[in-house]
């Protein structure tokens, strides 16, 4: 019966071949390796009468005017905190107040994204992107993606400078809404689905965001409409992610040296606990740099495979640092038996002056 479950759930968290490609994915950014984040388009009925709409990928966050737009609820949720390939993606939404229950899960039928098949989530992003829509008029959204090479980078650093996922995924919460704000938008009340405890992740909002009325809360994706239609627009963006980097980088070999099949699904969901991606993983490893910016080296799947005894990468031997550069005053001096030694292009600029000379 788990095994079953655990099928379901990995079925519903692979991304689909031919998933709708949102405006949040930054094709670019994702071959390099690089974190960004995009903001839709402010609905102009959300935002006062003397502010325009504008759509940017850095909003000015230092000190957001005072909003008297439309009250706004807004929900934060991610996807891909869990998986060994492909960037975490943080999603918001925001929409007005009274709209929440009735727009979202009343006519759309917002749910938690991974009880949602990968073509209804689609359907729904599609919707949302869409001028002529209900959505498209009243809500707007967000993402940050952090790549899969930052996130590495971050929890790999020396100890003591641990940059760990917990604190990353805070970081990226903070900078969405704030840019949400430094829009123009109203934001009146929060929803976030938790990060570790939630009284805990709660505090630290309510310090930075002072005016609005924070909820943090487990399940939060399922309880909270906005916070459902933050998790579809971090999954759906997730998943194109997924499949553009899969086009660039992840068509190769599967375990055993069979050519890996063509599709985006060919490295599965991502997750370490899928056939697909641990087959993709050992088929697909350097022996020296190991896997391209799709990978969290810092994952202990990918450190195991690495690390391996047999077909892991390549043990490389670091030297000890080099100490030449210290030098002792006295290693600038010379005795006089060694002045006589001293050849003649060598002291074309003069000779060190002995020691007696001090």
């Amino acid at each position: 019966m788990e095994d079953t479950a655990m099928t379901e759930d990995i079925a519903l968290e692979t991304p689909v071949s031919g998933v709708f490609i949102p405006p949040s994915v930054n094709q670019t950014a994702l071959l390099r390796g690089d974190s960004y984040t995009h903001y839709s388009a402010v609905p102009p009925s959300l935002l006062p009468p003397t502010t325009s709409t504008f759509e940017t990928t850095t909003p000015t966050i230092d000190a957001p005017a005072p909003n008297t737009g439309t009250p706004c609820a807004l929900g934060v949720d991610e996807a891909g905190r869990g998986p060994v390939l492909g960037p975490m993606v943080y999603g918001v939404f925001y929409l007005p107040l009274p709209l929440s229950d009735p727009l979202l899960r009343g006519t759309h039928h917002f749910d938690d994204s991974k009880v949602l098949t990968p073509a209804v989530r689609s359907s729904l992003m599609e919707t949302l992107c869409t001028p002529s829509t209900d959505l498209f008029a009243s809500c707007g959204w967000a993402i940050s993606a952090l790549s899969a090479r930052d996130i590495g980078a971050g929890m790999l650093r020396p100890l003591g400078a641990t940059y760990n996922l917990n604190a990353q995924a805070m970081d990226a919460t903070v900078e969405l809404i704030r840019g949400v704000y430094a829009q123009g938008v109203n934001v009146r009340e929060i929803y976030v689905d938790t990060i570790g405890q939630p009284a805990v992740y709660q505090k630290k909002l309510e310090r930075v965001f002072p005016t609005a009325k924070i909820t943090v809360a487990k399940k939060a994706d399922s309880l909270y409409p906005c916070v459902s239609a933050a998790s579809v627009c971090a999954k759906v963006t997730r998943d194109a992610a997924l499949e553009t980097l899969w086009k660039a980088r992840g068509k190769g070999v599967a375990e055993g040296g069979e050519e890996a099949e063509d599709e985006a699904m060919g490295w599965g969901s991502g997750y370490p606990s899928d056939q697909r991606c641990s087959s993709w993983l050992k088929g697909n490893m350097h022996p020296v740099f190991g896997w391209g910016p799709e990978c969290r080296f810092s994952w202990g799947t990918a450190k195991d495979l690495m690390e391996a005894t047999k077909g892991g990468a390549v043990k490389v031997d670091w030297p000890a640092e080099d100490e030449g550069d210290s030098h002792r005053v006295t290693d600038f001096f010379v005795s006089k038996d060694q002045e006589k030694d001293v050849d003649e292009l060598g002291s074309w600029f003069g000779t060190p002056a002995g020691l007696e000379a001090f």
